[in-house]
């Protein structure tokens, strides 16, 4: 699902076993010839028009045998045919994967990106913030959206088009990632390599890399990569936090100030960040803190119920029930899905029978 963004390079490279240099970015999406017949037979034939064609291109990814019985593994970023052959991809892979098929039932589909998401994990003092691609349809005047993670990816704003070559950077940004965690560093700035001659515009890719080098020791260059993220971007929210760390690190406090104001300022007006900080206080158990973090990233962004969720907890932490079912009482408004409304609905009769008693 992911395109990875890095922070906080701490730990020393590795030894680690060789593996395959990258693979050529035109491999990526070739349809294998049992897949295209089978495309063919099941899709194309059958169907009567591009709404058909679509349709059964979504049943055929989705569905049992005959179909491909696609599943989601976050790690899974594969090519085509890889993906045909394991039935496992993430979103940058489905999204390929979706795209090869859909130029081969004729649909004008292209990729697209939620660069925003609040998702994120931490391992071995590396903190991992991600976005998120998917498929977007035109047929006529219709707009569809094609999206293996619909379900889970909290958004603040709404998928825009990108290149296919922005798609594919994000394949290889991908494979970076997780050869770095592999302590396998040549290799991953190989793949990183390839991901910035596909779009050397991409911000991204560039504070990665930066992560990579500071990894493979070589601090200086890491210092580039992130000024060139901020040259291309200056609020990117990854570069800014790896500078400041990077000169905590060499003892410049100056530098180190002057980012982290910067990104201090950035960090206030993204919903996110607050949301996570104020996750991590009620993890804490500091109810206060977690309230004014959690309000303040509704006030931010007022349409997340899972906002309203967590501020609802916030208050049953800080034994504010009323405040609490409240709080409820707007998520369930803001949510939609049939099991997250019955939880809420739950919660809510819980908290009445303990604000009656």
């Amino acid at each position: 699902m992911i395109s990875w963004v890095l922070a906080a390079a701490l730990a020393l490279p590795g030894a680690g076993a060789e593996v395959a240099p990258p693979p050529d970015p035109v491999t990526l999406m070739v349809v294998p010839a049992e897949l295209r017949a089978r495309m063919q037979a099941q899709v194309i034939e059958p169907a009567r028009g591009e709404h058909q064609r679509l349709q059964r291109l979504l049943r055929f990814l989705s569905d049992d045998e005959p179909g491909l019985a696609m599943l989601y593994n976050d790690e899974a970023t594969q090519s085509v045919a890889e993906a045909y052959l394991n039935r496992q991809a993430n979103c940058v892979t489905y999204t390929m994967l979706f795209l090869a098929l859909a130029q081969q039932a004729g649909l004008d589909a292209y990729p697209q990106e939620i660069e925003e998401t609040l998702a994120w994990q931490q391992r071995d003092g590396i903190v991992y913030r991600t976005n998120h691609v998917n498929a977007g349809v035109r047929i006529g005047t219709h707009r569809y959206t094609v999206d293996v993670g619909i379900g889970f990816v909290i958004a603040r704003h709404p998928a825009h088009r990108i290149s296919m070559r922005r798609l594919l950077a994000q394949y290889y940004n991908n494979h970076a990632a997780m050869l770095m965690s592999e302590r396998q560093m040549a290799p991953a700035l190989a793949h990183a390599q390839v991901a910035l001659e596909l779009d050397p515009a991409y911000p991204i890719t560039w504070s990665n890399t930066g992560v990579i080098r500071l990894h493979d020791g070589d601090p200086e260059g890491a210092r580039r990569d992130y000024e060139t993220a901020l040259r291309l971007d200056p609020d990117n929210a990854a570069a800014l936090f790896n500078l400041v760390g990077l000169y905590q690190r060499s003892g410049n406090r100056e530098l180190e100030q002057s980012y982290r104001r910067r990104l201090d300022k950035v960090q206030q007006a993204d919903p996110f960040h607050q949301f996570l900080m104020a996750a991590e206080y009620e993890r804490q158990g500091n109810a206060t803190l977690a309230i004014r973090h959690y309000q303040r990233a509704i006030r931010l962004y007022g349409d997340e119920h899972r906002f309203y969720y967590g501020l609802a907890r916030a208050f049953i932490l800080g034994g504010n029930q009323r405040r609490a079912s409240r709080a409820l009482e707007r998520a369930l408004e803001l949510s939609h899905d049939d099991a997250t409304r019955n939880l809420y609905r739950e919660k809510m009769a819980e908290l009445s029978g303990q604000v009656s008693r």
